[in-house]
C-alpha cells in the first residue's frame, strides 16, 4: 500500500501533504517516507486508518513512520500482530518492550492559513520564556494522556497494562514536537524539564532545578516526573526534534541549505592535538562561499566541549535516520529499561543520578543537537 494515494476527499487533505503531492521538488520524498513504513501498512485491520490519519492530520503519523524506520535501524523485530500499543519490539536477545507515539500538535494544525509566512513569522515573534514554557506544558499534557491511557483511567476498555504482551516488559513513549513552527528549534530544553526538572543553562535559562510552571488558568504543571515515583509505570522516553519531514528532505537529496549543530566533545589533549588551545572560546570559519561554521569550545574537567553550527549546501551533508535521537531513563520505573536495547553511536543516552539529584547526558562526539532545512519552495 502506497501513503500517498488519495484515500480522502481531496478538501480534506493536510496541507503539508497536499504540498508534498503538488511539488515536483518534494516529489523525492514520498519514496523515502513510504520506505520508512515498509511493514507498517502490513496491519490488515489498520492500514486504511493509517494512510487516512497520515493524509488529514500528517504530523502524528510521519512521527510513527519515522519509528518504525528508527526501530528496524536499531536491529529490532516489529511485531505488526499486535495493534496496540503502537510497537511491539523484539530485541534479539529475546526481550521485548512496548512503545506508543504520540506529538505534540498545534490546535491550528488543520488550517491551512497555519502555514502561510504570516504564521511563521507570528511564531518567531513569540518571547523565548513564553515558546519555552507553552512546549514544556504541550509535552507535560502528552505525556500524562499516555500515562492515564496506559492505567486505564477514563473507564478506557482493555487499558495497555492488561494486555498479555505489555505485561512484566518495559513500556516506553516516543514523543515529538509539533505545537510550533520552531519546534525544532526547542532541542531538549523542554523535556528535560518535563522529566528531569532541569531549566536550560544560560542564555536560555538558569540552569537549576524547576518544579513546576503555570498554565494560561494559572494551575501547576508537575515537572520532574523522572525525579519520582509519580511515573514509575514509563520506563523511559524516546524524544527527537529532528525526526521530522526535515529529515526526509536530507535523505530524499533535495537541494536546500542545511543549518545544523552538533556537540563536540574532545579529550583535552585530543583537542590541543586536532585544534590547537587557540579555539577555546568562540570562532567563526569561513570554510568557502556557502560554507561556514560557528564554533563554541570550553574546559569541562578532562574534557573540551561545546558545539560546531554549520551552515552549508545539502550536497555536503550526512544525516543518519538515527541521528539527533534521544533516549531518557526513569530511574523510579517499575520496570527499567535495559540501556543496550535502544543503544547507537549517534543517540544519546540521558539518565538521572537520584543520589547526586543530577541529569547525565551521554553524547558521543559529533551527536546531532538540531538541524533545519532551508528549500527553494515557499
Amino acid at each position: 500500500m502506497d501513503l500517498f494515494e488519495i484515500a480522502v476527499k481531496e478538501d480534506r487533505l493536510h496541507p503539508l501533504f497536499k504540498r508534498i503531492i503538488s511539488s515536483k521538488e518534494y516529489e523525492p520524498t514520498i519514496d523515502v517516507l513510504n520506505n520508512w513504513s515498509t511493514g507498517l501498512l502490513g496491519r490488515k485491520k489498520e492500514a486504511k486508518k493509517f494512510i487516512q490519519d497520515f493524509q488529514l492530520s500528517f504530523n502524528s503519523s510521519l512521527w510513527e513512520i519515522y519509528l518504525n524506520k528508527a526501530f528496524t535501524d536499531f536491529g529490532l523485530e516489529i511485531d505488526y500482530s499486535k495493534e496496540s500499543p503502537d510497537f511491539n519490539l523484539h530485541h534479539k536477545s529475546g526481550r521485548s518492550v512496548n512503545v506508543e507515539a504520540v506529538t505534540s500538535n498545534n490546535k491550528e494544525n488543520l488550517n491551512p492559513e497555519y502555514y502561510l509566512m504570516e504564521s511563521i513569522r507570528s511564531a518567531s515573534a513569540i518571547s523565548n520564556d513564553d515558546f519555552l514554557n507553552e512546549s514544556t506544558i504541550k509535552l507535560a499534557g502528552k505525556l500524562k494522556d499516555k500515562r492515564d491511557l496506559f492505567l486505564g483511567k477514563n473507564n478506557k476498555k482493555n487499558p495497555y497494562h492488561s494486555l498479555k504482551h505489555v505485561k512484566g516488559n518495559p513500556f516506553v513513549i516516543a514523543i515529538a514536537p509539533f505545537d510550533n513552527h520552531l519546534s525544532f528549534s526547542q532541542n531538549n530544553m523542554a523535556i528535560n524539564r518535563v522529566l528531569y526538572g532541569i531549566n536550560p543553562p544560560a542564555p536560555m535559562g538558569d540552569g537549576k532545578r524547576i518544579n513546576h510552571i503555570l498554565n494560561r488558568n494559572s494551575k501547576k504543571v508537575e515537572l520532574g516526573i523522572f525525579t519520582n515515583t509519580s511515573y514509575k509505570e514509563i520506563s523511559a522516553v524516546i524524544f527527537s526534534t529532528t525526526g521530522m519531514f526535515g529529515k526526509a528532505v536530507v535523505q530524499a537529496g533535495l537541494s536546500n541549505f542545511i543549518r545544523a549543530t552538533r556537540y563536540r566533545q574532545l579529550k583535552i589533549d585530543e583537542f590541543i592535538k586536532m585544534e590547537g588551545p587557540d579555539m577555546l572560546g568562540t570562532s567563526h570559519k569561513i570554510i568557502k562561499p556557502g560554507h561556514e561554521v560557528l564554533s563554541i569550545r570550553f574546559e569541562n574537567g578532562n574534557f573540551v566541549c561545546g558545539s560546531d553550527t554549520y551552515l552549508y549546501p545539502s550536497s555536503e551533508y550526512k544525516e543518519s535516520h538515527l541521528d539527533g535521537l534521544h533516549i531518557y531513563y526513569n530511574p523510579y520505573a517499575s520496570i527499567q529499561l535495559d540501556r543496550d536495547i535502544f543503544s547507537a553511536h549517534e543517540v544519546t543516552q540521558n539518565y538521572y543520578d537520584v543520589k547526586t539529584q543530577e541529569m547525565v547526558c551521554n553524547h558521543n562526539d559529533g551527536s546531532l543537537v538540531s538541524r533545519q532545512t532551508f528549500t527553494s519552495i515557499a
